[in-house]
């Protein structure tokens, strides 16, 4: 202790008279400054750690929250696009539902409609049978049959338009196999080749679709 007065006396003594004065005749005055000095670079140290782990504990309470929310995040995000493909699909059934629906109105009747090109079919070749030039004023019980044959035919093609029934007559016509059906193939002169020339059998189509083909003879090359 002796040598450490001395060492700051020599070192204080040139400069600070009064200062070198008060370490000679009280040394004890220095050591307790010291201590103190010590004291409170402890506190600081102390406070300093205690605040660093204070500090530590929310980061990692914080880490574990942010790791909970990226959990949460993709659960949601998973059961969003599930909620998605759930609506999505419900919606593909119900418009097929409807489509079926639609179609079952509108198509119900085919085999019904069937069943009524075999009477049309009747009713075409009996009209077409009456020789024309026996039609008039002397045999007025055939003219009558054929008017009412006639008048039949006209009546039965015009429920078959309001249901949407169409005839299909296509002399001229280029040949389309969705439509028609070739009986044979014929080469004919001033008849361009791919067109039907003769119509055996008309067909029908029912709201767009085809019903029975009609039966045709076709033009090829010669």
């Amino acid at each position: 202790m002796a040598a450490v007065a001395q060492c700051v006396r020599g070192a204080v003594r040139p400069r600070y008279p009064l200062l070198s004065f008060a370490l000679r005749t009280s040394p004890r005055l220095l050591c307790a400054a010291t201590q103190q000095k010590n004291t409170g670079q402890n506190l600081e140290e102390d406070q300093s750690q205690s605040q660093n782990e204070h500090k530590v504990e929310p980061s990692s309470a914080e880490k574990m929250l942010t790791e909970e929310k990226a959990k949460l995040e993709e659960q949601l995000k998973e059961v969003t696009d599930k909620y998605k493909r759930a609506l999505a699909d419900a919606e593909n059934i119900r418009q097929r539902s409807q489509k079926l629906v639609e179609e079952a109105k509108l198509y119900g009747i085919q085999s019904f409609c069937k069943d009524l090109l075999e009477v049309a079919d009747i009713l075409e070749k009996a009209t077409e049978s009456v020789p024309k030039e026996e039609i008039k004023d002397e045999n007025p019980h055939l003219k009558s049959l054929y008017e009412g044959l006639v008048m039949t035919e006209v009546q039965i093609q015009k429920v078959f338009k309001k249901h949407g029934l169409l005839r299909l007559n296509p002399v001229g016509a280029k040949f389309d196999p969705y439509e028609h059906e070739a009986l044979f193939h014929a080469p004919m002169e001033g008849k361009e080749p791919g067109t039907i020339a003769l119509v055996s059998k008309i067909g029908y189509k029912l709201h767009g679709r085809t019903l029975r083909p009609a039966l045709v003879g076709v033009v090829k090359d010669a």
